[in-house]
Protein backbone atom coordinates (compact mmCIF):
# COMPACT_ATOMS: atom_id res chain seq x y z
CA UNK A 1 0.00 0.00 0.00
CA UNK A 2 1.35 3.43 -0.96
CA UNK A 3 1.68 5.87 1.93
CA UNK A 4 0.35 9.40 1.58
CA UNK A 5 3.25 11.88 1.86
CA UNK A 6 3.16 13.69 5.18
CA UNK A 7 4.05 17.20 6.29
CA UNK A 8 5.34 18.15 9.72
CA UNK A 9 5.33 21.31 11.80
CA UNK A 10 8.78 22.85 11.63
CA UNK A 11 10.75 24.12 14.60
CA UNK A 12 13.79 26.32 15.20
CA UNK A 13 16.13 23.53 14.12
CA UNK A 14 14.70 23.69 10.61
CA UNK A 15 15.53 27.35 10.03
CA UNK A 16 18.73 26.77 7.95
CA UNK A 17 16.88 24.39 5.62
CA UNK A 18 13.94 26.78 5.33
CA UNK A 19 16.24 29.66 4.43
CA UNK A 20 17.99 27.56 1.76
CA UNK A 21 14.66 26.59 0.25
CA UNK A 22 13.27 30.13 0.17
CA UNK A 23 16.50 31.46 -1.34
CA UNK A 24 15.80 29.46 -4.51
CA UNK A 25 13.20 32.08 -5.49
CA UNK A 26 13.43 35.19 -3.29
CA UNK A 27 10.68 37.04 -5.16
CA UNK A 28 8.05 34.29 -5.00
CA UNK A 29 9.01 33.42 -1.41
CA UNK A 30 9.22 37.02 -0.17
CA UNK A 31 6.28 36.87 2.26
CA UNK A 32 7.41 33.71 4.05
CA UNK A 33 11.08 34.75 3.94
CA UNK A 34 10.31 38.06 5.61
CA UNK A 35 8.41 36.35 8.40
CA UNK A 36 11.20 33.81 8.94
CA UNK A 37 13.91 36.48 8.97
CA UNK A 38 11.96 38.42 11.60
CA UNK A 39 10.74 35.57 13.78
CA UNK A 40 12.49 32.30 12.91
CA UNK A 41 10.66 29.06 12.16
CA UNK A 42 9.13 28.03 15.49
CA UNK A 43 5.32 28.36 15.58
CA UNK A 44 5.46 30.19 18.90
CA UNK A 45 7.56 33.01 17.46
CA UNK A 46 5.99 33.03 13.98
CA UNK A 47 2.49 33.21 15.40
CA UNK A 48 1.42 30.38 13.07
CA UNK A 49 2.70 26.91 12.23
CA UNK A 50 5.08 26.49 9.32
CA UNK A 51 4.59 23.10 7.69
CA UNK A 52 7.48 21.41 5.94
CA UNK A 53 7.72 18.64 3.37
CA UNK A 54 10.92 16.69 2.71
CA UNK A 55 13.17 13.95 3.98
CA UNK A 56 14.70 14.53 7.40
CA UNK A 57 15.87 18.11 7.80
CA UNK A 58 15.98 18.54 4.01
CA UNK A 59 13.02 20.48 2.64
CA UNK A 60 11.34 20.55 -0.74
CA UNK A 61 8.37 22.69 0.28
CA UNK A 62 6.91 24.75 3.12
CA UNK A 63 3.48 26.19 3.87
CA UNK A 64 2.76 28.99 6.33
CA UNK A 65 -0.60 28.19 7.93
CA UNK A 66 -1.71 31.51 9.38
CA UNK A 67 -4.41 34.02 8.47
CA UNK A 68 -3.27 33.32 4.91
CA UNK A 69 -2.30 29.83 3.80
CA UNK A 70 0.90 30.34 1.78
CA UNK A 71 2.53 27.31 0.10
CA UNK A 72 5.94 27.35 -1.59
CA UNK A 73 7.65 24.39 -3.27
CA UNK A 74 10.62 23.58 -5.43
CA UNK A 75 9.75 23.02 -9.10
CA UNK A 76 8.81 19.38 -9.54
CA UNK A 77 7.92 18.88 -5.87
CA UNK A 78 4.55 20.63 -5.99
CA UNK A 79 2.27 17.63 -6.46
CA UNK A 80 3.67 15.54 -3.60
CA UNK A 81 4.00 18.56 -1.32
CA UNK A 82 0.46 19.83 -1.79
CA UNK A 83 -0.92 16.35 -1.14
CA UNK A 84 0.81 16.43 2.24
CA UNK A 85 -0.26 20.00 2.98
CA UNK A 86 -3.86 19.30 1.95
CA UNK A 87 -4.06 16.35 4.32
CA UNK A 88 -2.87 18.45 7.25
CA UNK A 89 -5.12 21.37 6.25
CA UNK A 90 -8.20 19.14 6.06
CA UNK A 91 -7.50 17.76 9.53
CA UNK A 92 -6.99 21.25 10.99
CA UNK A 93 -10.04 22.75 9.28
CA UNK A 94 -10.09 26.05 7.43
CA UNK A 95 -8.73 28.88 9.56
CA UNK A 96 -7.42 31.15 6.80
CA UNK A 97 -9.14 33.88 4.82
CA UNK A 98 -7.01 33.34 1.72
CA UNK A 99 -4.81 30.76 0.02
CA UNK A 100 -2.16 32.68 -1.91
CA UNK A 101 1.24 32.04 -3.47
CA UNK A 102 2.84 30.59 -6.59
CA UNK A 103 0.13 29.22 -8.87
CA UNK A 104 2.02 25.94 -9.31
CA UNK A 105 1.34 25.16 -5.63
CA UNK A 106 -1.90 27.05 -4.94
CA UNK A 107 -3.85 25.55 -7.83
CA UNK A 108 -3.26 21.84 -7.07
CA UNK A 109 -3.65 22.55 -3.35
CA UNK A 110 -7.04 24.15 -3.91
CA UNK A 111 -8.11 21.26 -6.16
CA UNK A 112 -7.56 18.93 -3.19
CA UNK A 113 -9.14 21.22 -0.59
CA UNK A 114 -12.16 22.48 -2.53
CA UNK A 115 -14.33 19.40 -1.84
CA UNK A 116 -14.06 20.00 1.91
CA UNK A 117 -13.36 23.75 2.09
CA UNK A 118 -15.32 25.03 -0.88
CA UNK A 119 -16.91 26.90 -2.37
CA UNK A 120 -14.58 29.88 -2.39
CA UNK A 121 -15.91 33.43 -2.47
CA UNK A 122 -13.45 34.19 -5.29
CA UNK A 123 -10.78 32.26 -7.18
CA UNK A 124 -8.08 34.11 -9.11
CA UNK A 125 -5.91 31.51 -10.86
CA UNK A 126 -3.84 33.86 -13.03
CA UNK A 127 -2.04 36.69 -11.27
CA UNK A 128 1.23 37.67 -12.97
CA UNK A 129 4.09 38.12 -10.50
CA UNK A 130 6.11 41.17 -11.54
CA UNK A 131 9.51 42.45 -10.40
CA UNK A 132 11.89 45.31 -11.03
CA UNK A 133 15.55 45.64 -10.09
CA UNK A 134 17.01 49.08 -10.61
CA UNK A 135 15.42 52.51 -11.06
CA UNK A 136 11.91 52.88 -12.50
CA UNK A 137 11.54 53.69 -16.19
CA UNK A 138 9.37 56.75 -15.54
CA UNK A 139 9.84 59.77 -13.30
CA UNK A 140 8.63 59.16 -9.73
CA UNK A 141 5.92 61.41 -8.33
CA UNK A 142 7.84 63.61 -5.82
CA UNK A 143 4.79 64.16 -3.61
CA UNK A 144 4.57 60.46 -2.71
CA UNK A 145 6.25 60.01 0.67
CA UNK A 146 6.10 57.81 3.78
CA UNK A 147 2.91 58.39 5.74
CA UNK A 148 3.42 60.00 9.15
CA UNK A 149 2.02 58.30 12.28
CA UNK A 150 -0.16 61.37 12.82
CA UNK A 151 -1.81 60.71 9.43
CA UNK A 152 -3.16 57.20 10.09
CA UNK A 153 -6.73 58.44 10.38
CA UNK A 154 -6.36 60.32 7.08
CA UNK A 155 -4.99 57.21 5.40
CA UNK A 156 -7.47 54.71 6.84
CA UNK A 157 -10.52 55.53 4.63
CA UNK A 158 -8.37 55.17 1.51
CA UNK A 159 -6.97 51.87 2.79
CA UNK A 160 -10.49 50.58 3.49
CA UNK A 161 -11.67 51.68 0.04
CA UNK A 162 -8.74 49.92 -1.64
CA UNK A 163 -9.28 46.69 0.31
CA UNK A 164 -13.02 46.66 -0.39
CA UNK A 165 -12.51 47.38 -4.09
CA UNK A 166 -9.81 44.73 -4.49
CA UNK A 167 -11.05 41.94 -2.23
CA UNK A 168 -14.79 42.50 -2.57
CA UNK A 169 -15.59 42.78 1.15
CA UNK A 170 -14.88 45.45 3.75
CA UNK A 171 -12.03 44.86 6.22
CA UNK A 172 -14.26 46.46 8.85
CA UNK A 173 -16.64 43.49 8.87
CA UNK A 174 -14.45 41.61 11.38
CA UNK A 175 -13.89 42.97 14.92
CA UNK A 176 -15.12 46.38 13.84
CA UNK A 177 -11.94 46.86 11.82
CA UNK A 178 -9.61 46.93 14.86
CA UNK A 179 -7.26 44.34 13.40
CA UNK A 180 -7.11 46.05 10.03
CA UNK A 181 -6.51 49.45 11.58
CA UNK A 182 -3.67 47.98 13.64
CA UNK A 183 -2.11 46.52 10.49
CA UNK A 184 -2.33 49.90 8.71
CA UNK A 185 -0.75 51.64 11.72
CA UNK A 186 2.03 49.04 11.94
CA UNK A 187 2.99 49.62 8.30
CA UNK A 188 3.01 53.37 8.85
CA UNK A 189 5.27 53.04 11.90
CA UNK A 190 7.62 50.78 9.94
CA UNK A 191 7.93 53.33 7.11
CA UNK A 192 6.28 50.88 4.70
CA UNK A 193 3.18 52.92 3.86
CA UNK A 194 3.51 55.65 1.22
CA UNK A 195 0.97 58.13 -0.07
CA UNK A 196 0.37 61.40 -1.83
CA UNK A 197 -1.74 63.40 0.60
CA UNK A 198 -2.96 66.84 -0.35
CA UNK A 199 -5.17 69.04 1.88
CA UNK A 200 -6.22 66.04 3.90
CA UNK A 201 -7.10 63.94 0.84
CA UNK A 202 -5.27 60.77 -0.21
CA UNK A 203 -4.75 60.87 -3.97
CA UNK A 204 -2.50 57.79 -4.13
CA UNK A 205 -1.39 55.14 -1.67
CA UNK A 206 0.54 51.89 -1.56
CA UNK A 207 2.21 49.69 1.03
CA UNK A 208 5.36 47.63 1.02
CA UNK A 209 3.51 44.79 2.67
CA UNK A 210 6.21 42.12 2.72
CA UNK A 211 9.94 42.62 3.25
CA UNK A 212 12.92 40.27 3.18
CA UNK A 213 16.60 41.01 2.78
CA UNK A 214 16.50 40.09 -0.91
CA UNK A 215 13.13 41.39 -2.05
CA UNK A 216 10.03 43.29 -1.03
CA UNK A 217 6.46 43.23 -2.27
CA UNK A 218 4.24 46.23 -3.00
CA UNK A 219 0.59 45.80 -2.04
CA UNK A 220 -2.52 47.92 -1.90
CA UNK A 221 -1.82 50.28 -4.80
CA UNK A 222 -4.76 52.67 -5.05
CA UNK A 223 -5.67 55.96 -6.74
CA UNK A 224 -8.66 58.00 -5.58
CA UNK A 225 -11.46 57.50 -8.15
CA UNK A 226 -11.75 61.22 -8.94
CA UNK A 227 -8.07 61.32 -9.92
CA UNK A 228 -7.80 58.22 -12.09
CA UNK A 229 -6.76 58.38 -15.73
CA UNK A 230 -4.15 61.09 -15.13
CA UNK A 231 -1.03 58.91 -14.75
CA UNK A 232 -0.97 59.23 -10.96
CA UNK A 233 -0.86 55.47 -10.48
CA UNK A 234 2.16 55.07 -12.74
CA UNK A 235 4.17 57.95 -11.28
CA UNK A 236 3.10 57.04 -7.76
CA UNK A 237 4.16 53.41 -8.18
CA UNK A 238 7.48 54.58 -9.60
CA UNK A 239 7.99 56.64 -6.43
CA UNK A 240 7.26 53.59 -4.27
CA UNK A 241 9.72 51.51 -6.32
CA UNK A 242 12.46 54.13 -5.93
CA UNK A 243 11.89 54.38 -2.19
CA UNK A 244 11.70 50.61 -1.71
CA UNK A 245 14.77 49.68 -3.72
CA UNK A 246 16.96 52.27 -2.01
CA UNK A 247 15.62 52.01 1.54
CA UNK A 248 14.30 48.46 1.92
CA UNK A 249 15.39 45.74 -0.57
CA UNK A 250 17.10 45.60 -3.97
CA UNK A 251 14.31 43.79 -5.82
CA UNK A 252 10.76 45.18 -5.76
CA UNK A 253 7.82 42.97 -6.70
CA UNK A 254 4.03 42.85 -6.83
CA UNK A 255 1.34 40.64 -8.27
CA UNK A 256 -1.69 41.76 -10.24
CA UNK A 257 -4.91 40.23 -11.54
CA UNK A 258 -4.49 39.18 -15.15
CA UNK A 259 -7.80 40.85 -16.09
CA UNK A 260 -6.68 44.26 -14.79
CA UNK A 261 -5.37 45.56 -18.11
CA UNK A 262 -4.97 49.16 -16.93
CA UNK A 263 -2.84 48.20 -13.94
CA UNK A 264 -0.71 45.80 -15.97
CA UNK A 265 -0.03 48.51 -18.56
CA UNK A 266 0.88 50.97 -15.81
CA UNK A 267 3.31 48.55 -14.17
CA UNK A 268 4.91 47.82 -17.54
CA UNK A 269 5.52 51.53 -18.03
CA UNK A 270 7.20 51.67 -14.61
CA UNK A 271 9.56 48.90 -15.73
CA UNK A 272 8.16 45.78 -14.09
CA UNK A 273 8.61 42.48 -15.94
CA UNK A 274 6.81 39.19 -15.36
CA UNK A 275 8.87 36.68 -13.37
CA UNK A 276 6.22 34.14 -12.35
CA UNK A 277 2.56 33.58 -11.67
CA UNK A 278 0.59 33.70 -8.44
CA UNK A 279 -2.93 32.49 -7.67
CA UNK A 280 -5.36 33.37 -4.89
CA UNK A 281 -8.40 31.70 -3.36
CA UNK A 282 -10.51 34.04 -1.21
CA UNK A 283 -13.06 32.92 1.38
Amino acid sequence: MLRTPTARVLDEGDEPAVRRLLATDPVAACVIAGRVEAAGTAATSLGAPLWGFGAGRSLEAVCLAGANLIPFALPGAERAAVAAFAERARRAGRRCSTIVGPAATVEPLWALLEPSWGPARDHRPRQPLLAIEGPPAVAPEPRVRPVRPSEVEVLLPAAVAMFTEEVGVSPLRVDGGAGYRARVADLVRAGQSLAWIERGEVLFKAEIGAVSRSACQIQGVWVAPAHRGRGIGTAGTAAVVEYARTAIAPVVSLYVNDFNAAARASYARVGFTEVGRFASVLF
